[in-house]
């Protein structure tokens, strides 16, 4: 048996922030998916990732997800602390731009 647990975690934070933490991968993101969480927030929407340790398409195919679900909500999403890793893969996959995640932070 495998010894190594991937842990993932998705908290809000106490000023309303989605705080990502852990591994963003095949194996982590069906779970997070079926959580909806994003269904329960109204208003803006800001996803902290700066804790997350390790991502790959995957992960970066939750943020393109979470930003339907949102545009649906008619809401705003705002992704902040993206990995470096997650950048490359979503600049690679050309869905930073959908993602806005070459924005600066106003």
């Amino acid at each position: 048996m495998d010894e190594t647990r991937l842990h993932t975690q998705l908290k809000k934070s106490d000023d309303g922030r989605l705080l990502v933490s852990g591994e963003l991968s095949m194996k982590t993101v069906p779970a997070l998916l079926a959580q909806n969480c994003l269904r329960d927030i109204s208003g803006d929407i800001d996803i902290d990732l700066q804790d997350v340790e390790r991502a790959d398409s995957a992960g970066v195919a939750l943020l393109v997800e979470w930003q339907r679900t949102a545009r649906q909500q008619q809401q705003k999403i705002r992704f902040q602390n993206i990995p470096p890793q997650m950048l490359a893969i979503a600049r690679l996959s050309g869905v930073d731009e959908l993602l806005a995640l070459n924005q600066k932070p106003v």
